[in-house]
């Protein structure tokens, strides 16, 4: 098995946390990234299997895939242990639905950071697209926070949402959006998934390419 991966890609840190998890070996294949570039130029063999030249992309054998949704609901299909969705139907697309909004509504608002506080220095920065970045985000945690009950994951059991939503909190966190003193579940379960290790190793990753970077 084969991952081609960036070193800052919270989608690709997806995939690592789950190939951790079930324990599965796999040779990483780190795309080159820089600041003030990106991922250019394209890696050639992520640009034959993904169209739109982006990591992740993972080499299975005969099975070549992109985008970390459908890398992630592989994995579980193809080796299930332990698992990483719900098994009941209904709770696998709620699952399935909470992993989609770490991506698509809470990202998007992170991004606006990235492409603020991460790419430009401190006196090109647009404070009003921060502060409004910002506010989207801490009233997503606020929905967050008010849906989720006693179980100490999002799906009951650790999941791909925790991955995805973890990893997104990190990177809102490094940006100035933190959890807030006033969301204490929010907060336990951050905790919880902070101290699995897989999650450990992969933020000591993503610390350590994030000081290479900013050298």
């Amino acid at each position: 098995m084969k991952l081609y991966s960036g070193p800052l890609s919270l989608f690709t840190a997806k995939v690592r946390i789950a190939l951790d998890e079930k324990r599965l070996a796999y040779e990483l294949v780190s795309v080159p990234f820089s600041r003030s570039g990106g991922y250019q130029p394209k890696h050639p063999d992520v640009l034959a299997i993904n169209p739109k030249g982006q990591v992740p992309v993972l080499v299975d054998g005969p099975v070549a895939l992109f985008d970390s949704t459908i890398i992630l609901e592989y994995l579980e299909d193809r080796y299930p242990t332990p698992r990483l969705y719900p098994q009941e139907v209904a709770a696998r697309a709620r699952c399935r639905q909470a992993e989609a909004a770490a991506d698509e509504i809470l990202f998007p608002l992170v991004f606006e950071l990235i492409s603020e506080v991460f790419s430009k220095p401190a006196g090109e920065r647009d404070a009003q697209r921060i502060a409004r970045a910002r506010a989207g985000i801490t009233q997503h945690y606020d929905a967050l926070e008010r849906r989720l009950d006693e179980r100490p994951y999002l799906c009951g059991d650790f999941s791909v949402a925790d991955i995805g939503y973890a990893l997104t909190a990190t990177f809102a966190a490094n940006l100035g959006a933190p959890l807030a003193d006033d969301q204490p579940r929010l907060q336990a379960w951050y905790g919880r998934v902070l101290s699995r290790p897989s999650v450990t190793k992969e933020l000591a990753g993503l610390a350590g390419a994030m000081e290479q970077l900013t050298r």
